[in-house]
């Protein structure tokens, strides 16, 4: 969103709730943090354009902060918050003409103003009227004056000045003393006297449906007469096998008993059920959604745990969060595609949209995950062109708040990639590496850095791949941080362990069983002035004796203009080093090395890599090496500078979702023939969250490789200056690659000149043969089969894809051996 702000990437931005012009083709969201409201072209949805914003100030005042949006005919509600505290709120909506931004009229309301929604018969709007309490009051909890109540729009006519406002009040007594209504009462709704009204649906019976979320209810209205018909509590749930504890360990120990629902997002489905958006706020949250007989005010399904378990097992939980809401359930929204009533519940801290089939109430029945930008609130579904918006709220320095845009239709599920089974959960994240499994070439083993208690995951390939068991790693020495993983021939692991610096990083010898049988320091000599950013990625070759391990650190040592890569035989002890120079990054970024791993000719890949996300995300290649079998020691450095090709640019790659590119590509593994990559999702903290795995096509597609013996020693590359894009030899026949799109961001403002490769072949055809992300033909006719999944991306939304983390090491000599062994 701040490339529709005038301020660019300077601006403090965020697209909260969304609506839609009668003809679809104008995107409008309220933008609270920048005091305006946005306009999108979405004509053409795979490449949205930016139509600016209309500050509030041209409305009334630059301290008007707008709560919400709802188009209506040819003008849009822009609900607008004037409070000058939380004792004495106020608000208004103002009617805008859509073709020129300008005020009609304005309507002031009795109270601060949150949510709105419109009839179908375009007869009424109904507002949430919720006098929002101050947190910071006393105990911050309820009750505060004054309470809160419904503003009803009659919409009579085609004039504006001729429509008027209703307030619809849901306590008695007076603003200052108000009393309970003893519907609110005998429903037992918490602390009656002081609604808080938070989101409003309507259904085609003109009954507006509002809920009270930190009342944890609900209540009813006849939109004609302005009575209340019902209202009821939404109850509490328990809940068994989740993640409670913010401990680091991703697991289902867990369990809540008698937690308040507290709803946020309501909707109508087939008119007589809601389904509420279980978000908590006050005292509770159940870490799901519910539907509900309107009739009766009982829960006829409830999701309980299930939403979690998604997140755990599509690697999207908030850990962090484990002890407060969770995935935080908080947008919701209902529309039927194709004569199927579809689903759409928003995780507001698990960065995913799932998607139900909701033909029967009862049974809803879960469709796929469709990942976002961080903090998805506004839902909408705009079923006339087969499109779905997310309006993505919070706005951090990696991760920007924006706009996807996802159409209907796909042949299969673009997400996720990599999942675990629900019936056998095994939950992951923040992979940090990968390795072939030398005695199955269906399988790969990944590990987890720490932003969790350190694993090892036992993982099987296809579409997605499967991750079948995890391996706890224990009796270490110290808390690890396993950047790198490879499995030995004869069974058991090394992993990289990053330290905080120099020695502190640690080759470390993991059994089959997870035990930690050896450390092996780093020598003193070598890695001495080495801060963080160390050790990042391991491979080994031969066993026995001939075992070789070799290792790469993520970035130079403060004395050195190279990153060291080494190798360490165990039989010996020794260490041989290497340099290997990296690309030079662009203004702003460093580039590292993330990943090594062994290739079949005796060669060696290595994932190099910038630190941004995002449009900013520039470098993320894997180049091919050799070390050479006598070391050529040059310049002062006493190490053997590496050469390097290029093989494969692996931007595209994270590009071809057209989400939130992700920062930190950290595996890369052959296995079965075929080159994989996985990124680091950060845990979802501050991050998106989304894990990219991606099937990069065939080993001898990817890299040239010598069939028969490795490659002759090579020639110390001459000291060079990196250049500022991966770069092949001059007879490499794609040394030239093809020009790609002009250098224009989606929303057509002129971006930094960057030089980028095109992707490869094994990278344009991953969505016939691989795990790679899939691009359904845009020509497509939308599916009519429920059982068909729901969405995939348009060219230019933007929603996260995790990255991995970036590591290197170069240089070349012999070594100091420190050597702990375990007992």
């Amino acid at each position: 969103m701040y490339q529709n702000h005038p301020d660019g990437v300077e601006a403090t931005t965020a697209a909260e709730i969304s609506t839609v012009s009668e003809d679809g083709n104008t995107l409008i969201y309220s933008d609270a943090l920048s005091r305006s409201v946005g306009f999108l072209d979405i004509s053409d949805p795979s490449n949205p354009k930016g139509l600016g914003l209309l500050a509030l100030h041209q409305l009334g005042s630059a301290e008007d902060e707008p709560t919400s949006v709802a188009a209506y005919g040819e003008y849009v509600f822009v609900v607008v918050n004037t409070s000058a505290s939380y004792s004495d709120p106020s608000g208004r909506v103002d009617v805008v003409r859509i073709a020129d931004r300008s005020l009609v009229h304005s309507f002031e309301l009795p109270g601060q103003p949150d949510s709105i929604a419109i009839s179908k018969d375009g007869a009424y709007a109904g507002i949430a009227i919720e006098n929002e309490r101050d947190e910071d009051a006393g105990d911050g909890g309820l009750p505060q004056t004054p309470a809160g109540s419904v503003a009803i729009l009659d919409l009579n006519g085609e004039n504006p000045e001729g429509w008027g406002v209703r307030e619809i009040p849901l306590t008695s007594g007076t603003r200052e003393d108000p009393k309970a209504l003893p519907l609110l009462e005998e429903a037992g709704l918490d602390t009656p006297q002081d609604p808080e009204p938070e989101y409003v649906s309507i259904n085609s019976k003109n009954q507006l449906a509002v809920t009270l979320q930190e009342n944890n209810g609900m209540v009813l209205i006849d939109l004609p007469s302005g009575n209340i018909t019902s209202a009821f509590s939404t109850g509490s749930v328990d809940l068994e096998g989740i993640d409670t504890t913010d401990d680091g360990k991703l697991d289902t120990d867990g369990s809540l008993k008698d937690v308040p629902r507290e709803p946020d997002a309501v909707a109508w489905l087939q008119d007589r059920y809601l389904a509420t958006a279980n978000e908590g706020d006050w005292k509770g949250g159940s870490r799901g959604f519910s539907i509900f007989d309107s009739e009766t005010g009982k829960v006829v399904w409830d999701s309980g745990n299930s939403l979690e378990h998604l997140a755990l097992g599509q690697g999207l939980f908030p850990e962090h969060r484990a002890d407060k809401k969770g995935v935080e359930p908080e947008g919701l929204a209902i529309a039927e595609f194709n004569g199927v009533d579809y689903g759409f519940v928003a995780t507001e801290r698990a960065n995913f949209v799932a998607v139900y089939d909701l033909s029967n109430p009862e049974s809803p029945r879960y469709l796929q995950t469709l990942p976002t930008t961080n903090g998805p609130e506004g839902i909408l579904p705009i079923p006339e062109r087969g499109l779905l918006a997310v309006a993505s709220e919070t706005d951090e320095d990696d991760v920007r708040s924006a706009v996807s845009l996802y159409s209907f239709g796909a042949e299969e599920s673009q997400f996720p990639q990599l999942q675990s089974n629900a019936d056998s959960l095994v939950p992951f994240g923040a992979l940090s590496g990968l390795s072939a499994n030398p005695q199955d070439s269906n399988k790969l083993y990944a590990v987890s850095d720490n932003a969790y208690a350190p694993q090892i995951y036992d993982t099987t390939l296809g579409t997605p791949a499967t991750i079948e068991r995890s391996i706890p790693v224990t009796g270490a020495s110290t808390d690890l941080d396993l950047e790198g993983i490879a499995a030995r021939e004869e069974g058991g692991f090394w992993a990289a362990h990053e330290g905080a610096s120099g020695t502190e990083n640690m080759l470390v010898k993991i059994d089959s069983s997870g035990a930690v049988v050896e450390e092996v320091s780093l020598p003193e000599d070598a890695v001495g002035t080495l801060g963080k950013q160390g050790l990042e990625g391991v491979t080994v070759r031969g066993s026995g004796d001939d075992e070789q391990v070799i290792f790469t650190l993520q970035r130079e040592a403060p004395d050195e203009s190279f990153v060291r890569l080494g190798k360490y035989v165990p039989a010996t002890g020794e260490f041989t080093w290497y340099g290997y120079e990296l690309d030079e990054a662009v203004e702003g970024a460093w580039n590292g090395l993330s990943e090594i791993t062994a290739l079949p000719d005796g060669s060696y890949a290595v994932i190099e890599r910038d630190n941004q996300v995002g449009p900013a995300a520039k470098h993320k290649a894997i180049y091919q090496i050799e070390l050479p079998e006598e070391t050529a020691q040059t310049g002062d450095s006493g190490v053997t500078m590496l050469s390097k090709k290029l093989a494969v640019d692996v931007l595209p790659v994270l590009q071809a979702t057209h989400g939130w590119t992700q920062e930190k590509l950290e595996g890369l593994a052959v296995a079965g023939d075929e080159v994989y990559v996985v990124t680091d999702n950060d845990a979802v903290d501050e991050a998106t969250g989304e894990t990219v795995f991606a099937n990069l096509g065939e080993v001898s597609r990817v890299f040239e490789l010598d069939s028969t013996e490795p490659s002759p020693t090579p020639e110390p590359s001459e000291s060079s200056e990196p250049t500022a894009t991966p770069t092949r030899p001059e007879n490499d026949p794609e040394s030239e690659p093809e020009n790609t799109e002009d250098d224009q961001d989606p929303q057509g403002t002129e971006q930094p000149e960057q030089s980028q490769p095109a992707p490869t072949p094994e990278a344009e055809d991953q969505d016939s043969d691989s795990n790679g992300s899939h691009n359904s033909d845009e020509g497509k006719d939308a599916q009519t089969d429920p059982d068909e999944s729901l969405a995939n991306t348009g060219a230019n939304s933007m929603w996260l894809i995790p990255v991995g983390l970036v590591l290197a090491l170069l240089g070349a000599a012999a070594a100091v051996k420190s050597r702990r062994t375990k007992s």
